[in-house]
């Protein structure tokens, strides 16, 4: 009977080391959480949009303006980041990098705001899905970030 304790104690030995993180990783259920996150919020923006009975002009601007959204967001982060790491990042591009992301919500807000052919109820859905989507991608950079910088340390 020790036998198999031993051989049971050793394959949870090993089950542990292969879960174990590297100090500053994020846990498997947050990075699961954020990339959830992420698909779900532009998933259902694009959703909304594709059934939107608005012109096809319309939707190119929303669509664009997401996507601008999301690079201006993580572009903004990463240079947050870098900076507070010691790591050089130009004032042009720090400065660059928050009017983009300041353009891309006003865009959206104005967009929005103006917008005669949508309702109410559809606008919010629209304002939220955009974001959720913008949160989530700086989260989901930030997770990728902080997992690659444990695993250079460890």
């Amino acid at each position: 009977m020790s036998e198999e304790y031993e051989v049971v104690q050793e394959e949870v030995n090993k089950m542990r080391q292969k879960e174990e993180r590297k100090l500053g990783e994020p846990t498997g259920a947050f990075k699961g959480a954020t990339w959830a996150a992420l698909i779900i919020g532009v998933s259902a923006y694009l959703i909304g949009l594709f059934n939107a009975s608005m012109e096809l002009n319309e939707k190119g601007y929303y669509f664009a303006v997401l996507v601008f959204g999301l690079y201006s967001a993580v572009s903004l982060q990463k240079a947050v980041r870098d900076r507070d790491e010691g790591i050089p990042v130009t004032g042009i591009y720090y400065g660059l990098s928050w009017f983009a992301l300041i353009v891309a919500i006003a865009l959206m807000a104005i967009g929005l705001y103006n917008a005669g052919s949508i309702i109410l109820s559809e606008k919010g859905f629209y304002g939220m899905a955009f974001v959720l989507s913008l949160f989530a991608a700086i989260t989901v950079q930030k997770n990728i970030r902080d997992t690659q910088r444990a695993r250079e340390m460890n």
